[in-house]
């Protein structure tokens, strides 16, 4: 038993007082003789027995009585169960990403965890609460119900490592106690690394009712005719017996498609047919599972020749006027010494066909072009200095050309997840009519080839960065070499390297990826662009690239839609985001990873358990009760013992 105040059991010592008022109030008796002395004196005897009972039942009464006062005031208690852990700091995580839109049997998951954290903790609890996308240091319930009320969901992901690592870093002098509450999709071990044991942290899992969930992954043109374009919905299941759901297409909040579908596989594609111009709207379902992915923004610019030029001989260039037709592009060729630098900023695409030497101030030009976001497509000459060729390299990446083999290959492997045939087939393709070369550089390379020879040596490969791409090949590609433009492969492999990082497909960017987007216009130094729509609008990073400007969005916007990218009040260019599709498998609650750890049924058990744990044993009751009973007995022996 410990003791609030201790230094009020000094008090004790008055004790002594009760004892020496007893001891003054005893009193001698005379004795005196009367006839009749046998009858007197046996009533002295009697009356001075009782006298004596009844002074000592009330001296041990006055001492209990003020024993039990001075115990009381000093406050006895016993240490309670955890008293260790008493002094611990809270921190409560709360998961609000999209997959707790999932509803339990009281609703949505994260709309009831934010009502039993309103309802159930306690007023005088200090706490840090974080959430994927904010922090509340240091405060209390009464401080942030207004917060809590208004939390949206957000688009950032639940990483369990990088909110503990914010935890880690808010220094202190005390423990920790950490609770957790997230329905464990996609954590994984990687994650719970950072929640070590000493920092006893406890989750709370509330449970989906409904783990159906079907989501829009994706739209994309499939085919371009002469004036419609036929657009791709890619929907994704994650469950099983699904029922039909209609699935809409709006441009400009305008309906102007709708259809029925029926998910019969994990995965299924609706086309649409929508006129050939510019798109800024919205494809969407309705479903019982997460709301979320439930719709997918896009933008189709309005189409827009793509500048491309060719350094060579016309005879060497011929068919990539074939390719590069009027109706999409402006395509012109030069020979090395008719070529006008002051044009090569103006382009989009510069193929560099079989050059026998690249000039260093055409060296020094194409590299600032490429840096200010142009592409660049470079096919070898068999007689050009490896030299030569490996010094205008290297202001690209690691890569290099070894020397010449005059030895025949077969092309026989596609890379079909290199960006030059991302989406360019429906189905792997694993036989087809291989083209040849009669001569190749053997290339050395850290990136992945887009085409590969039979010794898996590199023909096509290329090199990137967030604005521009460097396409390389490791054989000349004329008549006499290859039959390489004979092949199916020519057209979508040289399509799809001029149009790298064009905007005449669809745009869909993904909040919280990186990925640059390049809007053309040329501004001044001191002209920002400014994204927005009639809800929400920032400023992005952005670097001005000649007749581009290079934007970088980051975790922005807030809120998925449609916007517009403004240079002050002129209109620019139409733009979309989406939500990443991360969290639409409800199934990947990963609940078994989480059995080392404690859990909580509820946020209410989990605060009932801490008060009890954690609050000592008060006592002092029991002693002011005690004191109460003491002075009705003193009382009752005053009155009623003689």
């Amino acid at each position: 038993m410990h003791f609030k105040h201790p230094e009020i059991l000094y008090f004790l010592f008055l004790l002594i007082v009760p004892i020496l008022v007893h001891l003054f109030q005893l009193r001698r008796f005379k004795k005196e003789y009367f006839t009749n002395v046998r009858f007197l004196k046996t009533l002295s005897i009697q009356t001075r027995k009782s006298s004596k009972i009844k002074k000592w039942l009330l001296l041990t009464c006055r001492l209990l009585l003020l024993i039990s006062i001075v115990i009381a005031f000093a406050q006895p208690f016993f240490d309670s169960k955890d008293s260790k852990n008493a002094s611990n700091e809270l921190y409560i995580i709360l998961d609000n990403s999209f997959s707790m839109q999932a509803k339990g049997k009281k609703g949505e998951l994260l709309k009831r965890a934010v009502q039993e954290l309103l309802e159930e903790t306690p007023e005088n609890v200090n706490f840090s609460l974080l959430t994927n996308s904010d922090n509340y240091w240091n405060t209390d319930i009464k401080s942030i119900r207004s917060s809590l009320q208004n939390l949206k969901y957000s688009a950032v992901p639940f990483q369990l490592s990088t909110i503990m690592a914010k935890i880690k870093a808010h220094k202190s002098a005390f423990k920790k106690d950490i609770i957790i509450i997230t329905d464990a999709v996609d954590l994984d071990e990687k994650q719970l690394r950072n929640s070590e044991a000493t920092d006893s942290p406890q989750f709370i899992i509330p449970k989906a009712e409904q783990k159906n969930n079907i989501s829009i992954d994706s739209v994309f043109i499939n085919k371009t005719l002469d004036n419609f374009y036929e657009i791709s919905v890619q929907l994704s299941g994650y469950g099983e017996d699904f029922n039909p759901i209609p699935i809409s297409l709006y441009n400009d909040s305008k309906l102007i498609a709708k259809t029925i579908v029926t998910l019969d596989s994990k995965k299924k594609s609706i086309n649409f047919t929508i006129p050939k111009q510019a798109f800024h709207g919205y494809v969407a379902i309705v479903d019982n599972g997460l709301s979320y992915d439930n719709t997918l923004f896009f933008s189709i610019s309005k189409t827009k020749k793509t500048n491309i030029i060719s350094i060579g001989e016309p005879e060497k260039s011929n068919f990539l006027s074939r390719i590069y037709t009027t109706e999409e592009f402006n395509f012109n060729n030069y020979t090395l010494s008719s070529l006008d630098y002051n044009k090569l900023e103006e382009q989009n695409t510069i193929v560099l066909n079989e050059l026998d030497e690249i000039p260093q101030a055409l060296q020094t030009t194409l590299k600032s072009f490429v840096e200010k976001g142009g592409n660049l497509i470079l096919i070898p000459s068999s007689v050009a200095s490896i030299a030569n060729l490996n010094s205008f390299l290297m202001n690209f990446g690691n890569i290099k050309f070894n020397s010449l083999e005059n030895k025949e290959k077969l092309i026989t492997k596609i890379n079909f997840n290199h960006p030059i045939f991302n989406t360019v087939f429906e189905n792997r393709v694993t036989n087809f009519q291989y083209p040849k070369t009669k001569s190749s550089f053997a290339l050395s390379s850290s990136s992945p080839a887009a085409l590969s020879y039979e010794d898996q040596s590199a023909f096509l490969t290329s090199l990137t960065n967030s604005v521009s791409a460097v396409s390389i090949f490791s054989a000349p590609i004329n008549t006499i070499n290859s039959n390489f433009q004979q092949s199916p492969l020519i057209v979508p492999v040289f399509y799809k390297m001029a149009m790298n990082n064009q905007n005449n497909g669809i745009n869909a960017l993904v909040i919280g990826n990186n990925k640059p987007h390049l809007t053309e216009v040329s501004l001044n130094k001191d002209d920002i662009l400014t994204v927005k729509n009639a809800e929400e609008q920032f400023i992005p990073i952005q670097q001005i690239l000649n007749t581009k400007v290079k934007l970088t969005f980051n975790d922005y916007p807030e809120q998925a839609g449609n916007y517009c990218i403004y240079n002050k009040k002129e209109w620019l260019e139409n733009i979309s985001f989406n939500y990443n599709r991360t969290e639409s498998n409800l199934a990947a609650a990963n609940e078994n990873l989480l059995s080392d750890y404690k859990k909580a049924e509820s946020i209410t058990s989990f605060f009932d358990t801490l008060q009890t744990d954690r609050t000592d044993n008060q006592i002092w009751k029991w002693f002011v009760i005690f004191a109460l009973l003491l002075l009705l007995t003193e009382m009752a022996i005053i009155r009623f013992v003689k």
